[in-house]
């Protein structure tokens, strides 16, 4: 599996179209997102649903991981991931950057925090991803 392939799977995935993600950055050190907050990913009280942060913290996470790793031996997977919702946010854009904290070869732990239109802290997470023995290969 070649990884500008899987990149661009992961960028066309439906969800992320969906939510107008978008990809500013990727690579093995250094993951950075976009998206517009709009009523689409609200809760209830008019604010950013934390699923929505978490969502992007996995996923942001996932690709650092695919852009550092030999795809055609290893499949990433989460196992583990926790935030602090700091902020509430409902309106302007959130900016996403993950960075690996252990970029090991068999689990790595990455650091994401989810600013706004500000740069204020809206969340910070911490994700652990494991290597899995396995060619990874599209869905």
């Amino acid at each position: 599996m070649d990884k500008q392939q899987l990149l661009q799977s992961v960028a066309d995935n439906q969800l992320l179209r969906f939510l107008g993600v978008e990809i500013v950055e990727a690579s093995g050190e250094r993951v950075v997102l976009t998206m517009e907050v709009t009523p689409k990913v609200h809760q209830y009280t008019g604010v950013m649903n934390g699923g929505v942060s978490m969502y992007l913290v996995e996923t942001a996470a996932s690709i650092g991981v695919v852009a550092g790793s030999d795809l055609a031996k290893v499949t990433p997977v989460g196992i583990e991931i926790n935030g602090n919702h700091l902020r509430a946010v409902s309106k302007g854009t959130v900016t996403v950057i993950a960075k690996p904290i252990y970029p090991g070869r068999t689990m790595s732990v990455w650091g994401v925090e989810i600013t706004d239109s500000r740069g204020k802290l809206v969340c910070t997470s911490r994700i652990t991803l494991l290597n899995q023995k396995r060619p990874a290969t599209l869905a």
